[in-house]
């Protein structure tokens, strides 16, 4: 196999509105909000040719966020301290400091977005 395995993630979102400008504040970044035939997602930015997958907010009936259940995803960041110290004033909760991995593998961080998802950074440094 020559591409990571993990192509595109959803976040379930229980409004948009609120979960992009939690998004954007976080991360400086800016989401295209676009509605397919009742599925409102919330599209990541994406770099074709850059590493790693991409993927979306969604707010769907379908969906339901969780700060204990489903899949945790890492957002990998320069340095996991400057993402973190956003998601208080944007309207999240820390659920775990930076803390060092370990083995030379980096760092990593939990926080709940507004939505009550459990999200995880990650950074080298």
């Amino acid at each position: 196999m020559k591409n990571n395995m993990v192509g595109w993630f959803e976040i379930p979102v229980a409004e948009m509105k609120r979960a992009k400008k939690f998004y954007e504040t976080v991360f400086d970044i800016s989401i295209a909000v676009h509605n397919l035939e009742g599925f409102i997602m919330g599209w990541l930015p994406m770099h074709p040719n850059g590493s790693g997958a991409t993927g979306s907010l969604v707010q769907h009936e379908m969906y339901e966020p969780s700060e204990t259940e489903g899949v945790l995803i890492y957002f990998s960041c320069k340095d996991l301290a400057i993402e973190l110290d956003r998601v208080a004033s944007a309207g999240g909760k820390i659920l775990q400091q930076k803390t060092e991995i370990g083995g030379g593998h980096g760092f990593m961080a939990l926080f709940t977005d507004t939505e009550g998802n459990r999200i995880a950074l990650h950074s080298n440094s």
